[in-house]
C-alpha cells in the first residue's frame, strides 16, 4: 500500500492538480472574455491596490470588526500553504527524487504551524455549528472540504510523533495530501486561484468606475 500511495498516486495527484488548475484558470479567463465588461474595466493600478490591501491583516473595516476571525483566517492560510513547502521532511523527499532543495523551517516551528492549522480547522467547524447565520449558508460539502484541508496536517502530526502505528499514519498522511491536491481544482478550495482575479476585478470596478474603495 505504501508503494502505491508514495509512487503512482503521487504522480496522478500532481497531474490532476496541475492539469485541473490550468483547465479551471483557462475556463475562467475564457468565460471572462465573453463578458464585454470584465476586461475593459480591469485596471492594474486599482487591481493591485485591492489585492495588496486585502492580504494585509486588519486593513479592511470588516476585518477590524471581527478580530478573532481575522487572526484565525490569516494564520490558517499562511500555515496551510507554508508548512508543507518549508517542512524539512518534505524537502528531503524532493531532494531524493529530483535533487531539488530549498530553505526549510525548524521542525519545532512547523510542528506549531501544523497545530495552528488543526486548531483553526476546529474553530471554523465550531463557527459553522454554533453561529446560526453561518450555519444557514453551510452545506455538507463545506464540512467535507474542511476535513480534506485538515486531514494531511492531523495525520502528519500523528505520524511525526508516532502516537499511533507509524506506517499506517504515514500512508493516511500521504493519501490525504493527494486527495487534497486532487480536490483543489474542482471544489471551493480553488479560491486560492480565483481570489486574485476576483479581487482585481472588484478593485478595478470600485476604483476606476465608481471612484471609491472596495473595503
Amino acid at each position: 500500500m505504501y508503494e502505491l500511495v508514495s509512487g503512482p498516486l503521487v504522480w496522478i495527484s500532481f497531474i490532476v492538480f496541475i492539469g485541473g488548475s490550468l483547465y479551471q484558470l483557462g475556463s475562467m479567463l475564457k468565460l471572462a472574455k465573453k463578458d464585454k465588461v470584465i476586461y475593459p474595466y480591469m485596471s492594474l493600478k486599482y487591481g493591485l491596490r485591492s489585492i495588496i490591501h486585502w492580504i494585509i491583516p486588519f486593513a479592511s473595516t470588516n476585518m477590524r470588526k471581527r478580530p478573532v476571525m481575522t487572526i484565525m483566517t490569516f494564520t490558517f492560510h499562511i500555515c496551510l500553504v507554508l508548512t508543507p513547502i518549508l517542512l524539512l521532511s518534505h524537502n528531503i523527499l524532493w531532494y531524493q527524487s529530483w535533487k531539488i532543495s530549498w530553505w526549510t523551517l525548524p521542525e519545532a516551528t512547523t510542528d506549531i504551524m501544523t497545530v495552528i492549522v488543526i486548531a483553526a480547522s476546529i474553530f471554523f467547524l465550531m463557527r459553522r455549528l454554533v453561529l446560526s447565520e453561518v450555519r444557514f449558508v453551510t452545506f455538507p460539502s463545506d464540512y467535507l472540504l474542511l476535513a480534506i484541508a485538515a486531514a494531511p496536517f492531523l495525520t502528519g502530526l500523528v505520524a511525526y510523533h508516532q502516537w499511533l502505528p507509524y506506517k499506517t499514519m504515514l500512508i493516511l498522511h500521504i493519501l490525504s495530501g493527494e486527495i487534497m491536491l486532487i480536490a483543489i481544482p474542482f471544489t471551493r478550495l480553488s479560491h486560492m486561484f480565483y481570489f486574485f482575479f476576483t479581487r482585481a476585478y472588484m478593485g478595478s470596478e470600485f476604483g476606476a468606475v465608481r471612484n471609491s474603495k472596495d473595503w
